[in-house]
């Protein structure tokens, strides 16, 4: 067992506890960015002055007005920027544009006493505007050839070969929608100068450390001048990776020019209406099959929806790429990637960052073509999984390890979940009942985990031990209600062999550790966790070297467990907490710097070819769904889930993340329909769904009836933090079950065999559609056509 996995005597990771925040959660107690507004003196409100046009030339910009307004301090205008007006790694997203580029866009921000005063102050500003022609759809983008970034080409094998050999060849379209974060807590950012003209700001950001460096060089100052910290999120979902950066600029700047404090939250509509979403995707594809079913090549081309800035589309399109294979060996594919250049809110990151978008078009391909070679869809999945010693990479290149649990996981779940006996049940159910239909599928994922780009796995931490043995912890991930915080927590007090009520753990602020990479891609329990322990370690061996001179031995066989220190075949023992005092007035150092860098990864962007992933994740979903044939409503009956979480370091928060991540998987899938005005009216680019009320979220109604969640057992994760593995997006592909178990119900109204397609998201509108071309299809129809798909499969 390597160091890095290997779980000591008595550890306090493995142990299921509570969210370390959770009565602050629930009591509502807890501190989140805009709180802290009520603490902090002689506030000034910022607001932004949104143009409501899709896209147009800022050809005047006239402020007078809106400082005659009683309460408005300041309005901040390009001309006050000092440095880089630019809020975006990629200097493609001016602070203060000059032309606007999606419905909403701010063009100013008014800074006020009161909120009321700044907005009513942003209504005064007078923008003259020359409207331009936008671009609304991936289609309308597709038609112009608006792409933007760069357009990465992912081959392997001989795809010409591949489907010459290929029995059936089948070809496709598919297009599916983006999702709001819709996090509780909108975007927010608190900004303090202090005498010297050092800044402090308080951010709800996933990226303390580019925030810092996006105010930084917005302002024209180095980085040692800004300190940017991050108490906790009301969730993130990715939504806070990049987005959060051009907001604290702006209070920063504000802060700068007044020398006060200047806070800014968007409300829910300006969340809403301002940053992005996850990427939408077209996928044109075509497929080769032999007569046994076994994928033979694969041609597809994926387009992703950026938005009007690249931000992190490139990444995302990327990591969409390396995931349509999911658990599938394909021998030959070409699969090439670009992006769409839109004007809409420029979308980023979002929990699985292109992994679910890639994933899917694979599992949509084989729902739709499991009818059509005469096979059912779980025997179509299974019959073209990754096999264990075939030497089968991924189509970059990346061999696939633990390949054996794809297949242990699948049978182990039909087992535990009873699948053959519910599908005779749901058979006989179906024949009974014209009107209602009931269906369960079976699918499962491989998720890479790790960041695209190499540089990016590397964390820091630093841990303080105090005269009177209490211990400070210090890393560079950020809380958002994922529960890090809890298992760095746990991490620190096994490595030190301590107590977990001895451990605290200190906000996120990027003077305590410097460069952090975002907490995002499901690392951050991988990258903090082995600092952490790389910190404790540090320092466990500085104190056994005590602990061996004040017991009478060697140091190698000093053992610190539950907060006593002793010596192997010795009676003798000595508390941490004297311990500790003892190491003090030796004058041993009782503080440490972590670091940890995830080792063997290589990636080349460019001939998309490498080892971009520490480890894969596992998993299978089982759901079953009842579906009413009048009006396509439909209820999720049960659920059944096994996850690989390799050795939990939290059991009770993990259990917790696949649960949420596959009903977020399961809201982007079945009910999150995001409406833009696409017309030619005067609210072109306006979005519809700019509320609860009209943006369906999952809720408790919408929650399976039946709930099941198992995590993985014996299953150990050589060198990752004490075996354990990510947790945070691979639940949220789970979620494929409940489209694909609702496209074999729509299916089952029509003739046996019948080959459907459904929408995405599978709202009950489309699940209706998808009813009615199934009772419209010709029971003696024996032609491949799919129903309601515009273009044709073909047997070769």
């Amino acid at each position: 067992m390597s160091h890095l996995s290997e779980i000591p005597e008595k550890p306090v990771v493995g142990v299921s506890m509570p969210h370390e925040s959770a009565n602050l959660h629930v009591t509502g107690a807890a501190l989140y960015t805009d709180d802290l507004v009520y603490r902090t003196k002689d506030v000034l409100h910022a607001y932004p002055v949104q143009v409501m046009k899709a896209r147009a030339k800022v050809t005047a910009l006239r402020t007078e007005a809106a400082l005659a307004v009683p309460g408005v301090v300041r309005v901040l205008t390009v001309a006050d920027v000092p440095g880089v007006n630019d809020a975006g790694m990629k200097h493609d997203e001016p602070l203060f544009p000059d032309e606007v580029q999606y419905y909403g866009h701010s063009v100013a921000w008014v800074l006020g006493e009161t909120l009321e005063a700044a907005r009513l102050g942003a209504a005064a500003v007078e923008v003259e505007l020359e409207e331009l022609p936008s671009i609304m759809t991936l289609k309308e983008a597709i038609a112009a050839e608006a792409f933007h970034g760069a357009r990465p080409l992912m081959v392997t094998g001989d795809i010409d070969a591949g489907f010459e050999e290929s029995a059936h060849v089948f070809e496709g379209e598919f297009q599916f929608s983006d999702q709001e974060h819709f996090y509780l807590e909108t975007h927010a950012a608190l900004a303090q100068i202090d005498e010297n003209g050092q800044l402090f700001i308080q951010s709800s950001t996933q990226h303390p450390s580019e925030t810092q460096e996006i105010v930084a060089h917005v302002l024209g100052i180095h980085s040692h001048e800004v300190t940017v910290q991050c108490l906790r999120m009301g969730g993130g979902f990715g939504g806070k990776e990049m987005q959060p950066h051009g907001f604290a600029a702006i209070a920063a700047l504000g802060a700068k020019l007044t020398g006060r404090p200047v806070r800014l939250r968007l409300n829910r509509t300006q969340d809403l209406t301002m940053s992005g979403k996850r990427h939408g995707f077209h996928a044109k594809w075509k497929i080769g099959f032999d007569a046994e079913g076994r994928i033979q090549a694969l041609d597809a081309t994926l387009t992703s929806d950026g938005g009007w800035s690249l931000d992190l589309s490139e990444p995302v399109t990327a990591r969409a790429l390396c995931h349509i294979d999911n658990t599938y060996w394909i021998p030959n594919a070409r699969v090439a990637g670009r992006i769409a250049k839109t004007n809409k809110v420029s979308n980023t990151a979002f929990r699985g960052f292109g992994g679910p978008q890639g994933m899917l078009v694979m599992e949509d391909i084989l729902g739709r073509c499991a009818p059509q070679l005469g096979l059912d869809p779980m025997e179509l999945r299974e019959r073209n999984f990754y096999q264990p010693g075939q030497g089968q990479t991924t189509p970059y290149g990346q061999p696939v390890t633990q390949a054996e649990r794809i297949s242990l996981i699948w049978d182990k779940i039909q087992s535990d979940a009873g699948i053959a006996d519910r599908k005779r049940e749901i058979a006989a159910f179906n024949a009974a009942h014209p009107h209602t239909k009931r269906a369960l599928a079976i699918t499962n994922i491989k998720f890479g985990i790790s960041f695209n780009l190499t540089a990016f796995n590397q964390g820091g931490a630093l841990v303080l031990i105090y005269k009177d043995g209490s211990v400070l912890i210090n890393h560079g991930g950020t809380e958002m209600g994922q529960g890090l915080h809890t298992k760095m927590m746990q991490v620190a007090a096994t490595t030190l062999g301590i107590p977990l009520h001895k451990v605290r753990l200190a906000p996120t602020r990027t003077d305590k550790v410097p460069n952090t990479s975002a907490t995002a891609a499901s690392s951050g329990a991988d990258l903090n966790g082995g600092a952490i322990k790389n910190a404790c370690e540090q320092l466990r061996e500085r104190l056994v070297q005590v602990a061996a001179g004040q017991l009478g031995g060697n140091a190698s066989d000093v053992r610190i467990v539950e907060g006593v220190a002793r010596v192997l075949g010795s009676d003798k023992e000595l508390a941490w907490d004297d311990l500790v005092h003892t190491a003090y007035f030796q004058r041993v150092q009782l503080s440490a710097a972590g670091y940890y860098r995830t080792e063997g990864l290589h990636w080349n962007a460019q001939t998309f070819r490498g080892s971009p992933f520490k480890y894969f994740s596992y998993g299978a979903a089982a759901a079953e769904v009842e579906v009413d044939g009048f009006t396509g409503k439909y209820r999720i009956r049960r659920v059944d889930i096994i996850h690989d979480v390799g050795d939990s370091l939290s059991p009770m928060i993990d259990i917790g993340q696949v649960e949420g991540g596959f009903v977020q998987g399961a809201g982007w899938l079945t009910l999150e329909d995001m409406r833009w005005d696409t017309t030619d009216g005067p609210n072109r680019g306006r979005l519809l769904t700019q509320a609860a009320s009209t943006y369906k979220l999952p809720s408790f109604s919408e929650m399976p009836e039946e709930f099941n969640v198992h995590l993985l057992q014996n299953a150990t994760e050589e060198g990752a933090v004490y075996g354990s593995k990510a947790v945070g997006e691979p639940p949220l592909m789970l979620a494929f079950s409940v489209r694909e178990a609702l496209r074999q119900a729509a299916a089952a109204f029509g003739p046996a065999g019948l080959s459907l397609e459904l929408g995405a998201p599978a709202t009950p509108e489309a699940v209706y559609w998808a009813i009615e071309a199934a009772r419209r299809a010709d029971v003696k129809s024996d032609d491949s056509e799919f129903l309601a798909v515009p273009t044709a499969l073909s047997n070769a």
